[in-house]
């Protein structure tokens, strides 16, 4: 039977290469500041119409508090079986600079058994995995499915999380497949299941009424971006470590760890660049905080003139792994940075976004029937990872549905360089993670009768 159902998916997968060229051609990015909102009204309505498609009933845009439009909808499960939701989203980052990327951002384009293009895998690689999956089985169809496929995750507006809250019995499932993340590498069966939190704050320092001639007053004049600077270097330690008073920051992973090598390779380090901190790489990544100066506010250095700067500021984002509250850090940061202005400069401190991190149980019968499918797909059983990004999501679907087990997976790996130009996805990865989500159905059935 998993032979055969690996040769459906096999001979489905020119049709995902259609989907995903069709998908990744709409530019949904969920910012109308910089691309039309009717774009991702498009791919919305693309992707009800591939569901209504594979036998989903109701399929619908539904309107979320942020405007944006998620999909939803349902087949109801079989007398006694369970129901799963599956969850993408279909709104991309937008492609940054479209000159960085070797072919157009929003043409799929195959290169070196690669398919390029954004949101080849974020995530527009996961809707054409969950479809390749339900064509497969067909009406063979073990439980009952609800889906939604959100509209704004990129933009991190909540949309979703504020419609989950008011809409909790349309959305309820026994096992939640939020299929926005990835395998560890190609080939290696992943489940993630811890993810940091999230705390963003812009910090503005002033020193002077106004910028000043660094000729008649530089040296005593304060310069507020030097004290700036300063205090932003107090974020770190001698050996690079994020060190913000009253955080942990020595934390150790349990999970899969992470070859060091490898993450020079995925993040692009450069040769004779140190990684900062101590501790493993999955320490540092998954099990600790970690500081990252997003931007900052100056003169430019093209067309700066000779002066001190009377003001500066820069937008700070402090990852923060599962554990901590991400109140008690943000308070923690604040009273950090101003404590560490110098020499008396008005601080301002301006709060951004939040999110709790995520861990996940995984010794429930869900994570049993992937492991299994996992197993007969790679040859090898499912492994534990952690992950450095924020799904606040998934913390509202904890507190809303206690007790539903939650499992992050995908394809997207991490030489799918997700956010980054040339993105693209493995599509062995879209076949097996396709197979891997049909067998999971099946297995997760028999597992509830």
């Amino acid at each position: 039977m998993t032979d055969e159902l690996a040769r459906r998916i096999a001979d489905l997968m020119p049709l995902a290469k259609a989907d995903l060229t069709e998908l990744v051609s709409i530019p949904s990015v969920a910012d109308p500041r910089q691309y039309p909102p009717e774009k991702c009204r498009e791919a919305a309505q693309w992707v009800a119409d591939a569901f209504t498609a594979v036998g989903l009933r109701d399929v619908h845009l539904a309107e979320t508090p942020d405007g944006s439009h998620a999909v939803l909808g349902h087949r109801p499960p079989p007398p006694g079986a369970p129901t799963v939701l599956l969850y993408a989203h279909y709104d991309v980052q937008p492609p940054l600079d479209d000159q960085a990327w070797t072919t157009p951002p929003f043409q799929l384009t195959e290169r070196d058994g690669r398919w390029y293009g954004r949101g080849a895998a974020d995530c527009k690689g996961n809707i054409v995995m969950h479809l390749t999956a339900l064509r497969a089985l067909g009406d063979d169809l073990p439980v009952g499915l609800k889906l939604v496929v959100e509209g704004s995750e990129e933009q991190g507006t909540g949309g979703l999380e504020a419609y989950v809250s008011s809409h909790a019995d349309e959305l309820h499932a026994d096992a939640l497949l939020i299929c926005d993340t990835g395998n560890a590498a190609v080939g290696v069966p992943t489940a993630t299941t811890s993810l940091r939190g999230v705390v963003n704050v812009v910090v503005t320092v002033t020193t002077l009424k106004g910028d000043v001639h660094s000729g008649m007053f530089g040296g005593p004049a304060p310069d507020a971006l030097a004290a700036l600077i300063r205090a932003l270097d107090s974020l770190r330690g001698p050996d690079g470590s994020t060190r913000i008073d009253g955080l942990d920051g020595d934390g150790s992973w349990d999970g899969v760890g992470y070859d060091e090598q490898q993450f020079r390779t995925d993040a692009g380090v450069l040769d004779g660049a140190e990684l900062p901190g101590g501790g493993s790489v999955a320490d540092r990544l998954w099990a600790r905080p970690a500081v990252t100066v997003l931007g900052i506010d100056c003169a430019p250095v093209v067309g700066s003139a000779a002066a001190v700067p009377a003001t500066a500021r820069a937008r700070v984002s402090l990852r923060i792994p599962p554990g901590t509250d991400p109140g008690a850090a943000r308070a923690a940061l604040v009273a950090h940075l101003r404590a560490a202005v110098p020499w008396g400069a008005k601080v301002e401190i301006e709060p951004e976004q939040s999110g709790a991190p995520f861990r996940a149980a995984t010794d429930g019968r869900a994570y049993a029937a992937l492991d299994k499918a996992a197993q007969e797909v790679y040859g090898k059983p499912l492994a534990y990872l952690g992950q450095g990004g924020s799904i606040p999501l998934c913390n509202v679907l904890a507190s809303t549905y206690p007790g539903t087990e939650i499992i992050l997976m995908g394809v997207e790996e991490p030489a799918c360089l997700i956010h980054a130009p040339n993105e693209s996805v493995d599509p062995r990865e879209i076949e097996h993670m396709a197979h891997v989500e049909a067998l999971f159905l099946r297995h997760y059935a028999a597992a509830r009768r």
